[in-house]
């Protein structure tokens, strides 16, 4: 794991916790409101890493993730389609946990698979 991934491993499990939590019939609005902020400040701050690592879809994903869950002008939508989004949104956050590879790590496993090869070659002439 590089130090990438585990900058967003807290994030991305607390927000995919608090968006199945949202699931459940709860009564008080103000856990809506705060897990509206909370999405959006953290789907802002996943995106960033992957724009240091020009990964444009997850660039957009994040996106329109924030865009849906903007506090400041919020998107009306009945509780059955808020389930359904809560859900896919803590889903696609479980994934960019395992979805986040970094530079380095691809660096890292040509030079393995280069390296491999050369080994292959040697051993064949």
């Amino acid at each position: 794991m590089n130090k990438q991934q585990r900058q967003i491993l807290l994030p991305s499990i607390s927000i995919m916790i608090l968006l199945l939590i949202a699931i459940l019939p709860i009564k008080e609005y103000g856990y809506y409101v705060l897990l509206k902020w909370v999405v959006f400040l953290t789907s802002i701050y996943i995106g960033y890493f992957f724009y240091r690592v020009k990964k444009m879809n997850w660039i957009w994903l994040m996106g329109i993730i924030a865009a849906v869950f903007n506090p400041i002008m919020p998107i009306p939508m009945g509780k059955s389609i808020w389930r359904i989004i809560d859900f896919i949104t803590a889903l696609i956050f479980g994934i960019t946990i395992f979805a986040f590879r970094g530079k380095e790590e691809r660096k890292e496993t040509i030079n393995v698979e280069e390296l491999f090869n050369n080994v292959q070659d040697k051993t064949i002439h």
